[in-house]
């Protein structure tokens, strides 16, 4: 009986050390992790009578796509029910009068006036085209089928991915052509744009973003390897060379994944191109969500294909809560029960990590203040998200997103790196 007691004494403090091992760790490579994700140079806007400048002609005879002088790009949008967000869209892209571009917006079968809307821009500016989806195939991905669609009938060097609710900044795309060309053997890159939040649930959780990309991710890792295990991105900002693009399948290789932010570069990685992440804050902004009821469907429709996976949910339900939430329970522990003070202490700077981590972020890429010091709340959010997309899927209900219902995929790879 004395050794059962004198575990139980000693329990609180072996929990406030495990804690701060798990705190540090995501602190730690937060702080490894900013040097490898930066921001693209060019941010501060350029005379308006400066041209696009000539790019040489890099090549990398390994790779399906390579760099060209002055490159041009195809903006990509599908675009379902899109009607109060496609207009900013295209004006926010069509403000570029220097890049070379033109704009393809599908119309994936909206009921409401998303169509006519591109079509009354259009007519304004050659630069837009309406494209017209077809019957959504049984085992894709409506976003899939459309953004497979638009990249067909694209003409440009490099193919930019973009949701309807991503509004570009200015020089966006000469910023793009100056990353690809110094980065030669990237085929496939994304950025995590600006996130606005307006309900007290988005600045809980869209935050949350960059705390699992720089907390979790080794990017000096997924900089010098190709392993799919390390491939991670933003499904709202994807840019691929053309070549590379069809050279994987594109999203036909990913056709039923409701996740292409992480699924896509996997795509790109195991058919051995390298792929690449950049700080996209002030390239591009979005507000994802506009509810707190669609932060959590949306969140929980691809969770099964990452953090909600069956094989990978214990071990990242452990990472999150003992990391960000257990410290805060031990500290709160402590105002009621007789705790050691060292084992207080040590919960301390536990919980300390985790906020200043949030702070950082929060400073970093212009997040909420109050989501930053509700960081553990947060936290306890996303793992019932997960939970609940695990439940979902094991009870065989089908996932809805706008309008649409689909079956879990069979089989995805536990270890994916989950994002936006």
């Amino acid at each position: 009986m004395s050794d059962l007691s004198f575990s139980l004494d000693q329990l609180p403090r072996i929990l406030a050390w495990f804690s701060l091992a798990l705190a540090a760790l995501p602190a730690l490579l937060f702080v490894a992790n900013l040097p490898f994700y930066r921001r693209l140079p060019g941010g501060t806007a350029l005379p308006t009578d400066e041209t696009t400048p000539a790019h040489p002609e890099t090549t990398n005879p390994r790779s399906p796509g390579n760099a060209c002088a002055n490159p041009s790009f195809s903006i990509l949008i599908p675009a379902r029910n899109e009607e109060h967000a496609i207009v900013p869209a295209l004006q926010a892209i069509l403000a570029d009068v220097h890049s070379q571009f033109e704009v393809l917006v599908l119309d994936d079968h909206s009921t409401d006036a998303t169509a006519s809307q591109v079509q009354s821009v259009a007519a304004e500016d050659p630069r837009v085209r309406l494209v017209t989806g077809k019957r959504l195939p049984e085992g894709w991905c409506g976003k899939q089928h459309a953004c497979w669609q638009l990249a067909q009938a694209a003409h440009g060097d490099f193919l930019v991915f973009l949701d309807a609710d991503v509004r570009l900044a200015p020089r966006a795309l000469p910023r793009l052509a100056r990353y690809f060309e110094t980065h030669p053997d990237v085929q496939l890159a994304s950025g995590v744009p600006r996130q606005f939040t307006g309900t007290f649930l988005e600045k809980l959780l869209i935050p949350l973003i960059h705390t699992i990309l720089l907390g979790y991710l080794p990017m000096v890792a997924a900089q010098w390897t190709r392993w799919s295990a390390f491939a991670a991105g933003c499904g709202q900002l994807f840019v691929a060379r053309r070549g590379a693009y069809f050279a994987a399948a594109g999203h036909q290789n990913i056709r039923s994944s409701l996740h292409d932010g992480v699924q896509l570069p996997r795509s790109f990685r195991r058919h051995g191109l390298q792929t690449g992440l950049f700080d996209a804050t002030d390239l591009a902004n979005c507000r994802m969500y506009s509810s707190a009821s669609t932060v959590w469907r949306g969140l929980g429709k691809n969770a099964t294909e990452g953090m909600a996976h069956p094989a990978a949910i214990v071990p990242w339900s452990v990472l999150l809560l003992s990391g960000h939430v257990l410290p805060w329970i031990l500290l709160a522990a402590g105002l009621l029960l007789p705790i050691e003070t060292t084992t207080l202490f040590i919960a301390s700077i536990a919980a300390s990590l985790g906020t200043v981590m949030r702070l950082a972020a929060a400073w970093r890429f212009r997040q909420s203040l109050l989501g930053a010091l509700l960081h553990p709340l947060g936290v306890t959010a996303l793992v019932l998200i997960q939970w609940e997309a695990l439940v979902r899927r094991w009870r065989g209900r089908p996932m809805e997103w706008r309008g649409r219902q689909y079956a879990h995929p069979a089989s995805v790879p536990a270890n994916s790196h989950p994002t936006a």
